[in-house]
């Protein structure tokens, strides 16, 4: 199996945990009388076997990512951790870039007035630059998945 399937299975399994957990809550507690439209010791017995299969693949993953090499020396896993720094720092600036965007109109000459301490336009190339950066290392690693045998010991 390829690292790319592993990751689409590994999100159908966080899809099929989330939906258990949903249904569970919907019958762990039902009305005196009632009967729950699902047995709740089925369910709770698929979500343990769901979140064990999970578990599994997903160390199955972290271990192809260490041992697979992106490029001379550096590892799948130290490109993820890049990317991840990339997305948090862009994030980081986008959210300063939307709170010194905000407008706020003075009324009267006694209200106090506000004044952006940054560069809106540089901030913006910045993020521009981030996001451009994060799409083209995502598209490498999406690609470099493809090509990677997922480690199954």
């Amino acid at each position: 199996m390829r690292l790319a399937e592993a990751l689409v299975q590994r999100a159908d399994q966080q899809r099929k945990i989330a939906q258990l957990k949903q249904r569970l809550s919907r019958v762990v507690k039902v009305q005196e009388g009632d009967v729950p439209a699902e047995d709740p010791k089925i369910l709770m017995s698929e979500l343990h076997e769901a979140i064990g299969s999970l578990s599994q693949l997903i160390k199955k993953i972290n271990k192809t990512n260490s041992f697979t090499l992106f490029s001379e020396g550096v590892t799948l896993a130290d490109i993820l951790a890049e990317r991840d720094r990339i997305i948090q720092e862009r994030n980081a600036l986008n959210e300063i870039l939307e709170a010194a965007s905000v407008r706020q109109d003075a009324y009267s000459r006694s209200e106090i007035r506000f004044y952006r301490t940054i560069e809106i336009p540089e901030l913006q190339s910045q993020v521009d630059g981030l996001s451009k950066s994060y799409r083209e290392l995502d598209f490498k690693i999406q690609e470099k998945n493809w090509t990677v045998d997922l480690i199954d010991t």
